[in-house]
């Protein structure tokens, strides 16, 4: 006689399985948008501390440039940051954020793990692009939650971050395309 082999069903419990909210978690729309400006906060400030770095580890020119640039912008962004928080009423505040930390340490990494020239200049466009779209990302969807919430400056300032990290990305990519990519191939 045979033995019936037993065969086990997955279980969708697990991927089904609600996620308890902690005691602080946001109770409204307005909550989840004052934790998120928190978030891209800190992430702004972590990002102004890194850039300077991938700028002295990056050998082409106009790479350099355009990181310089962009921790101008960076610092603007910090204060437009804390504008919205003025026009909320609420205090400037930073938040740990995971996600730009990660994004950040796989910058580092990137980094370790190439010989300087092309190919780690390619690296940290790379890197600087998933920064990049992260940012877009969040500004855009803090716009619209400014935008339902009514909190039209808040929308205003977020909306003119959001066109400068876009603007970046876009020279990021060009960068890439026209010259740096090209030059890591031939290294």
């Amino acid at each position: 006689m045979e033995a019936k082999a037993k065969t086990s069903k997955p279980t969708a419990e697990k991927s089904t399985t609600k996620t308890p909210a902690k005691k602080s978690a946001a109770k409204d729309l307005m909550d989840l948008f004052e934790d998120s400006l928190k978030d891209i906060y800190w992430a702004e400030k972590a990002l102004a501390k890194a850039l300077p770095k991938m700028q002295k580890n990056a050998t082409d020119e106009k790479l350099q440039s355009a990181i310089e640039n962009h921790i101008v912008e960076t610092e603007e962004h910090i204060v437009r940051l804390e504008q919205c928080f003025e026009a909320l009423g609420k205090k400037a505040q930073a938040k740990k954020c995971d996600a730009m930390q990660g994004l950040l340490d796989e910058g580092k990494s990137i980094m370790e793990e190439t010989e300087p020239g092309a190919v780690r200049d390619s690296g940290i466009v790379a890197a600087a692009q998933k920064v990049e779209h992260y940012e877009i990302a969040t500004y855009g969807t803090l716009a619209a939650f400014a935008k339902v919430l009514k909190e039209d400056e808040c929308m205003n300032i977020l909306l003119m971050t959001l066109n400068e990290e876009k603007n970046c990305n876009e020279l990021l990519t060009k960068l890439a395309d026209t010259n740096i990519n090209s030059q890591a191939v031939e290294a």
